[in-house]
């Protein structure tokens, strides 16, 4: 392979160039796997960038190739592998047991004690990709809810992932489960049940790599984070943790140097996903974890949701762009913004609840309730814009990137559709007009777009 360098270049630029090329060559490789599959949550590489172009204009019969009842609740995303979509719910045995998800925008909400006394059926379903037909559907397991959940939560709320070969279901307290392909339970596995903050529930979707299912159970009790043999259900390792209750979830971060286990909390940690091995902590000054991390590349961003209601949280809101390398504790001295493994680091940048997206060189932040987008450069860090979007209502579904567009979705289900510039650029708005917390899937040129009580599948083919 000639790297057309000139025989005048250091030996230390030349293995700069060459580390470049094959993070490119990877990044490359890996888009162009994931063109027919979203895996997991935000897709294979969890990060919301999709390997196809979709349709940028949609509606509730525009550009839809079929819709379909979901029932049940479930902030769940879909995963797609090839022709099948998988969607998890939590089904009330009738009708008048339960009311589903509300709608909240942050302004207090209630507990729901009521619903542990309300029998359930948490399910997985697979779907045909091409017409929304039922494939099957199983029940991992029935019963009542082992602990409360807010208002505005559900006992879906975490996304399933698979691999082709199985899908791996996990709904919080209620237990990890795993079904092959023709939809038979092949081990379920118990991790315990645990109070959580304030009876909100639980939210943080596992992460499957390298045979390993990786979960992060924060609570008011006992936080740990585990890894499962995802052929045998069986644990690998386990540590202990010294958090409590947190929301985001893990993400692996595959940059140039090695693979790394990146789980968020008042302290972002980095683990080992082989031994469980703390590699390197964080501090970030306290705030909610509740958006997960995003890794381009060998750039790894990582905030936690500024708190100021006098809890032992407050703080926070700090956003840091990581390099690799880094061991033991890294966080910057007091006063400084850049150190070794710290590439940049930013006060109040906005990032609440929705992950945070990248495209064309600038990350994409959503306050939660103004509608304000965070425009930042990703090499500097530096602010490009922060603008409302227009009439645009909560954001707790996670942004996505296609091509050079950002996608937007609101509580009210509308989809603000962004172009790259530097100031604010709304060049199309989707309304489905449906409560919307899930983040959707994107495969082979489709939308899988999930509301509280339906599934669309949006494709312009």
């Amino acid at each position: 392979m000639n790297l057309g360098m000139s025989t005048k270049m250091t030996m230390p630029a030349q293995k700069r160039v060459i580390g470049c090329l094959m993070v490119l060559t990877v990044s490359s490789l890996c888009g162009f796997a994931a063109a027919d599959q979203w895996s997991q949550f935000r897709g294979n590489r969890m990060d919301g960038i999709a390997g196809t172009e979709h349709p940028q204009r949609w509606s509730q019969t525009d550009n839809v190739r079929w819709s379909i009842d979901v029932p049940g609740e479930g902030w769940s995303c879909p995963v797609v592998w090839e022709d099948r979509v998988f969607l998890t719910a939590a089904v009330p045995l009738t009708e008048s047991d339960s009311t589903g998800p509300e709608e909240y925008s942050g302004g207090g909400g209630s507990r729901r004690d009521d619903l542990t006394r309300v029998n359930y059926r948490w399910q997985v379903m697979c779907l045909d990709a091409n017409t929304g037909d039922l494939i099957w559907r199983q029940t991992a397991r029935e019963g009542r809810p082992r602990m409360e959940r807010h208002s505005s939560n559900t006992y879906a709320t975490e996304t399933p992932v698979t691999d082709g070969n199985h899908v791996y279901a996990y709904f919080g307290m209620t237990g990890l489960y795993c079904f092959d392909m023709a939809g038979n339970k092949v081990w379920e596995k118990d991790l315990g049940s645990y109070e959580m903050r304030a009876g909100w529930g639980t939210s943080s979707s596992p992460v499957l790599f390298d045979g390993k299912l990786f979960v992060q159970v924060d609570n008011e009790q006992q936080s740990f984070l585990v890894a499962i043999d995802a052929k045998t259900g069986e644990e690998l390792w386990r540590v202990l943790r010294e958090e409590s209750s947190q929301y985001s979830s893990p993400i692996i971060w595959s940059n140039s140097g090695r693979d790394e286990l990146i789980v968020g909390g008042m302290f972002y940690r980095s683990y080992d996903p082989q031994t469980g091995t703390l590699l390197w902590q964080l501090d970030m000054d306290k705030g909610r974890s509740s958006a997960t991390p995003l890794a381009v590349g060998d750039r790894l961003y990582v905030g936690t949701e500024y708190r100021n209601r006098g809890g032992a949280d407050d703080g926070g809101g700090f956003l840091f762009a990581i390099k690799p390398g880094g061991s033991g504790d890294i966080t910057p001295p007091a006063g400084q913004s850049q150190t070794e493994h710290i590439a940049w680091k930013i006060e109040r940048s906005g990032i609440q609840m929705a992950s945070p997206a990248y495209c064309n060189g600038k990350l994409y932040l959503l306050e939660r309730r103004s509608g304000v987008v965070h425009c930042v450069d990703a090499e500097t860090g530096s602010t490009v814009y922060r603008s409302r979007l227009p009439r645009a209502r909560a954001f707790w579904s996670s942004p996505w990137t296609s091509g050079d567009r950002v996608y937007c979705v609101d509580t009210s289900g509308t989809t603000y559709v962004l172009a790259p510039d530097d100031e604010l650029n709304v060049i199309a708005t989707n309304e489905i007009d449906e409560l919307t917390w899930s983040t959707p899937a994107v495969a082979d040129g489709a939308v899988y777009f999930r509301t509280a009580s339906k599934l669309y599948c949006i494709d312009a083919k």
